[in-house]
Parts: structure tokens; sequence; C-alpha cells
């Protein structure tokens, strides 16, 4: 446990989101639970408005209250007037950028801001509208600090030129009128300023990576290893590349017929991604070879599943506009944590990050690519333990704790 870096009287609202489904928050969401965790036992008060992204299986923000160090919580709704958008939000419930839900989003954080008669010492944002209503309440005088989380960015992340310069702008906005910027890569801010962001104009921005919590980070001895195990953990679209990892295993296994995949991510419903890789798995004849775990909530036992892998795969795709460019990858992380090899595409920073640490190998976003890379760590012990020590190491202190202790001791000294 690190050191209380928040006078214990603080009051924060934290404004996020997630998706829901079968009436359980699924992990692809803005920090949430890390958040919670690290907060509830250090101040008196905690406020977080958990947006819920369009594609959820409702509509409307999920309030939780947090108070003197329990993690017991009290639920509110919005307020009546707010669910006038209700219809509206329910016709356009597709997992894509919405613009009613952003109206939701604004609105939402200004009505509890009003009915909660506390004046927050931190309003923490995650997404350029939310932060946009924090600014609006500091100079309404509710909010003392206004704090830019961005867990994704890209300059080109909308096809539609107009749509993209609205994001652009926003995220501008936030960058120079928030009191701080935390990215999670360090690459995001380099890309701000080369879409048009002044540097001089900048709020300060901390780099506050994804954590994991102790119990992730844990290796195993060798003799538990299944050498011949690849895993592919996370989120099952096609940006991300899990049918690059399937394809380059058929690859593989003409040379090793008892290599295996397995493959950890989706919901725990009817998961069309899901579906679109197994019509993969059964066309290349590789259902005795993959292995679908689906979604596994309890992070210990992803750990368990996690550490008798020998090499995990982030088989990113590169296409103009992919957020990955200049996000944090957390399953690289995981893997580098739980003892295995990464293997990367050159996407993601940290991977880069990783490779120049000796603890990844860097490869092409095919399936060819993947295969050389898998099959020469398989061929050559000696890599294999070399990249194993080192990424261990490089994961060793990436927990949660120390990424937000951090990132509370730079605003409080500065």
């Amino acid at each position: 446990m690190t050191k209380n870096v928040l006078p214990e009287e603080t009051s924060i609202l934290f404004v996020s989101f997630s998706k829901w489904s079968n009436g359980r928050r699924l992990p692809t969401n803005g920090s949430i639970e890390p958040m919670r965790d690290f907060l509830v036992p250090k101040i008196r008060k905690l406020v977080i408005i958990d947006q819920l992204h369009p594609g959820s299986e409702s509509v409307m923000p999920k309030i939780e209250e947090y108070k003197n160090h329990s993690k017991k919580l009290k639920s509110y709704r919005s307020s009546w007037y707010l669910y006038f958008l209700k219809p509206l939000l329910k016709f356009f419930n597709q997992s894509k950028t919405q613009p009613i839900f952003k109206i939701r989003d604004f609105l939402s954080v200004i009505d509890w801001s009003f009915r909660d008669k506390t004046f927050f010492d931190y309003c923490i944002c995650l997404e350029s509208i939310n932060t946009l209503s924090a600014i609006l309440l500091r100079k309404l005088g509710r909010v003392k600090t206004v704090v830019y989380y961005v867990s994704d960015y890209s300059p080109n992340r909308y096809p539609s030129k107009w749509f993209n310069s609205l994001y652009l702008a926003l995220d501008r906005f936030c960058a120079t009128h928030a009191d701080y910027i935390w990215d999670v890569s360090k690459a995001m801010q380099k890309a701000r300023i080369k879409a048009g962001l002044n540097p001089a104009l900048s709020a300060p921005v901390i780099h506050v990576p994804n954590g994991l919590y102790p119990n992730q980070i844990k290796a195993v001895p060798i003799n538990k290893i299944y050498r011949k195990d690849l895993v592919y953990m996370g989120v099952l679209t096609r940006d991300n590349g899990p049918d690059i990892a399937i394809k380059a295993l058929q690859l593989v296994l003409k040379r090793f017929k008892d290599i295996r995949l397995h493959i950890i991510g989706g919901t725990d419903g009817i998961d069309e991604d899901r579906i679109w890789l197994e019509s993969i798995v059964k066309n290349l004849s590789l259902s005795k070879s993959v292995i679908f775990h689906g979604f596994i909530p309890n992070s210990i036992k992803m750990s368990e599943t996690l550490t008798t892998c020998a090499i995990g795969l982030a088989p990113y795709r590169d296409f103009p506009g992919s957020i990955r460019r200049f996000a944090d990858a957390g399953k690289i992380r995981a893997y580098a944590a739980s003892g295995l090899v990464v293997i990367s595409s050159k996407v993601p920073p940290l991977g880069r990050q990783l490779e120049k640490k000796g603890g990844a190998v860097l490869t092409n976003d095919n399936p060819e690519s993947f295969a050389q890379a898998i099959e020469k760590i398989l061929i050559d012990q000696k890599l294999y333990f070399r990249l194993r020590k080192n990424a261990i190491l490089f994961a060793k202190d990436s927990t949660w704790e120390n990424t937000f202790a951090n990132a509370f001791s730079q605003m409080t000294n500065n």
C-alpha cells in the first residue's frame, strides 16, 4: 500500500463509461473499479457517474456514491426530466458514437452536481463531453480541479471530416481548459500537438498508464507452463486481430502439431464477435486446437488461465484512424505480468516500449509474420527465457495503486 497522497476530507466526482450486459458491468470500461478501489479507502466521498456505452442493455447513467471509506454504495438515478431522452437513447442504442448519448452525458453531470450539494475537490472525467461539463461546473463554483482523463485518442478517428474536426476541437478545448490531462499513453500528447494543439496553452500532462491488481502480477514456475500454449486475451473485434492469431496458429500447426490457442474475451451472453471467430475456426478445421474461454470476470481466474500459457499475442491491425497507435495496450501488460513472452504488432506504443526492454517481439499485422515469430520462440529456448525474464521485470510494479498514487502525487505537489 502506498502512502495516502490525498487529504482524508477530499471529495471526488469521477465520470466514466462502461458497457453493461446481463446486469453486470463488462471489463471494457473507463477504469471504474480500479479508481473506486484506490479512492474509497482514502477519501471522505466518491461519486461515480457511469455513462452507459451505446449497445448496453440499458441507456440511463448509473450513479454510485461511496462515503467514509466504505465500499457499500448508494445508488441513484438521474433526475426525472433526463428520462425524456430515454426513447431516443433506446432508438439509437447501437455500439458506436451516438450524438444523443453525448447530450445525455453532458446533462447528467450538470444534473448531479446541482442535486448533490457537495463542492468537489476534483472532477475526473473520461471523454471530452464529460470534461466539458466539468469545466462549466468549475466556472459555476461546483468543482475545484478538473482532470481530463484520456483512455484513447486518434487524430483520424472518424471517417467524416466535419465530425472528426469536431472531435479534435473538443479534445483541444478540454486539453487547454482542464487543470490537468491524464493520458494513458505518452504518444497521445505528441499526436495532439501534431493535430494542431498549441503546447504552450496545454494543461500539464501526467502519464497515467493502465495498471493491474497485485494478484494479477504473478508468474508461475516454468514446469507449470504449457510451452506450446498461445493465448489471445481481449475484445474480439477485427481491429484487435484475433483472427490473425487463429490463422497464424494454422500455419504453426504444420510444424508443431500439439500447439494450442486459448481465446479469452467476449461477453457472457450471445457474442457476435465470437461467432465470426468460431466460423473461422470451423472453416480451418482448428476446433481441436482453439479453446474459447469466453468472458472471465474474475481477475484471479483470468490470471490463472494466462499464467499457464507461454506466449501472449497482441495482433492489433494497423489502419488509418486506429486508436491503438496512441493508446495503452492492457493485454500486453497483463501478458508480461503473468510471465508470458509477448508477440505484438507494431501498432501499440506499449509493445514498442516492451521490445526496447527486451520483453517482446514486434512483427507485422498478418498471420505469416506472427507464425514466424511464434516458431522462432518455440525453437529458441534461450530467446524464450530471456524474453520472459525481461517481461516479468517490466510489469512487476504495474499496479493501479502505483499508477493513481503517482498521478495524484504529481497534482498535489504541483
